[in-house]
């Protein structure tokens, strides 16, 4: 099985005892690779992450996006880090089977009885055409976490009666210690109520991880059209249940509960990021968790076109707020990938700039004022603490903006709004900015508020108060200058940092 050693930025972590240590270069073919993982000429979709050994195992959805070539459906690939930074890919773990496999579709790694598990889905949407149930949960197991065996045997279906027939996919099982049993989460479809609105997160229990009894819906708030990738998790005194679901707006949620009997409740915020993150499933070193989800592509490689299934991995790291809501920061092998500090200049801009001691003032009441501060690197950290008056309605950091302010990106606070949101210009038609990037946070004039934007290629990623994160997707705008502006108000920008790899 093939193994390809590749780095997104300079190596700073030792390698693990018996481990292949990552490699400096950072090309594939004389071509610098992704700091946003995808493979060579395909793409990422749902990750599966397991912590075994001292490392991440991420399997994941192989999509190559070329059936002339590869033929169509999806495989599980590989590729397992220690610092999300610098991956050894493995190739591939679990191979299409068609018919009844035509994707190798979402599931979990769970340790167990002495061996490793995989429960995936195989599916087919011809087998539908003919009755037969379009997906089913197989099981495959393994020694190494790197070949596995498939067990067609123990394939099982939506039972009839209680669940739709063809939508029975992306098991989770864990070990329920109070129940002494094994538990598996299911994305179902109940049999009745509206259509977008049967979506449930369907149980299955076993004692031995080979023969499942269906039992009713864990969760079935009747909300949604399906509870997509499922996971759980416990932190400190609360029950975590993670889903994605597309009904609504595309994200992924999660609700909280005191017992794995519920009820599950949901916080003010429910989701990790934006529209440009989804399928997302986590996993822990035993002291802290991560979120892995993929950043969508999008169609034609063209801004505001629709957004495509699968893309690159961003990796979120979850941490609980004193009242068990879940919040995300930037991981901090992430953060310190990108340490190189580049130097740079603000200029006048428009508005009124006073700038002194890498502090940046800018005040354009009734107007929009900016400075720009040069070149923006195609991979690159950008950090600012900015303080904004009264009154003010924008203000933020531009990214590759023209000289002449006619285009660019928008990194944009709106206190009025108590949000964070992702602009561009120029822009199609009556839109106040992308639809659907946007994050709810709490903003109020004279407190700082943290910035933090990872970029690389067409891939972004800010965090604001080191709390909230949204991804996005830069296409049209392949270079240009970043800086601060200030839309109707006045603000204050100081820590200033540029850093590459």
């Amino acid at each position: 099985m093939t193994r390809r050693e590749f780095a997104g930025a300079a190596s700073f972590l030792p390698a693990a005892a018996g481990l292949t240590p990552p490699q400096a270069s950072a090309s594939q073919g004389g071509a610098e690779r992704d700091f946003f993982f995808k493979p060579v000429n395909a793409f990422a979709a749902d990750f599966i992450p397991f912590y075994a050994k001292g490392r991440y195992y991420l399997y994941y959805l192989h999509d190559w996006r070329n059936p002339e070539k590869f033929g169509g459906g999806t495989p599980w690939y590989l590729i397992s880090s220690q610092d999300f930074v610098h991956f050894t890919e493995h190739g591939e773990m679990l191979a299409r089977n068609p018919p009844r496999e035509f994707n190798v579709f979402t599931g979990c790694v769970v340790e167990g009885r002495g061996k490793y598990h995989i429960f995936y889905v195989g599916q087919n949407g011809e087998l539908r055409k003919q009755g037969i149930p379009e997906q089913v949960i197989m099981h495959a197991v393994s020694d190494d976490l790197l070949k596995w065996t498939k067990i067609p045997e123990d394939t099982f279906q939506s039972p009839e009666g209680k669940y739709e027939l063809h939508d029975w996919r992306d098991p989770f099982v864990f070990w329920n210690e109070e129940a002494k049993e094994y538990w598996m989460l299911v994305c179902a479809r109940l049999r009745s109520g509206p259509s977008r609105r049967r979506g449930c997160t369907a149980l299955c229990t076993s004692r031995d991880l080979v023969k499942w009894d269906v039992r009713d819906p864990f969760y079935a708030p009747g909300l949604y059209h399906t509870h997509e990738c499922p996971d759980l998790f416990r932190m400190g005194n609360w029950w975590y249940l993670l889903f994605s679901e597309y009904s609504e707006e595309s994200k992924t949620r999660y609700r909280m509960a005191r017992s794995l009997k519920g009820p599950w409740l949901t916080p003010p915020d429910d989701t990790f990021d934006g529209r440009a993150f989804y399928a997302a499933k986590t996993a822990s070193d035993g002291k802290r968790r991560f979120l892995f989800g993929w950043l969508p592509t999008r169609t034609d490689n063209k801004d505001y076109k629709s957004w495509n299934w699968g893309g690159n991995l961003v990796v979120h790291e979850i941490f609980q707020a004193p009242d068990g809501r879940l919040l995300v920061k930037i991981p901090e092998t992430v953060d310190a990938a990108l340490a190189k500090p580049q130097p740079f200049r603000f200029s006048p801009g428009l508005g009124s700039a006073g700038i002194d001691a890498g502090v940046v003032r800018l005040a354009a009441p009734g107007s929009f004022g900016c400075s720009p501060a040069g070149p923006m690197p195609q991979r690159v950290k950008i950090e600012a603490t900015v303080e904004f008056e009264k009154m003010t309605r924008g203000c933020g950091i531009m990214l590759r903006s023209s000289e002449d302010y006619e285009s660019g990106y928008y990194v944009r606070l709106e206190p009025g709004r108590n949000r964070l949101v992702f602009d561009a210009w120029p822009r199609p038609g009556d839109l106040p900015f992308m639809v659907e990037l946007e994050r709810p946070l709490d903003l109020r004039p004279g407190t700082p508020v943290s910035l933090k934007i990872i970029a690389d290629g067409s891939c972004g990623v800010v965090y604001a108060a080191g709390t909230v994160a949204m991804s996005f997707r830069m296409y049209n705008l392949p270079k240009g200058d970043w800086g601060v502006f200030v839309h109707d108000g006045a603000a204050r920008f100081r820590d200033i940092r540029v850093s590459t790899a």
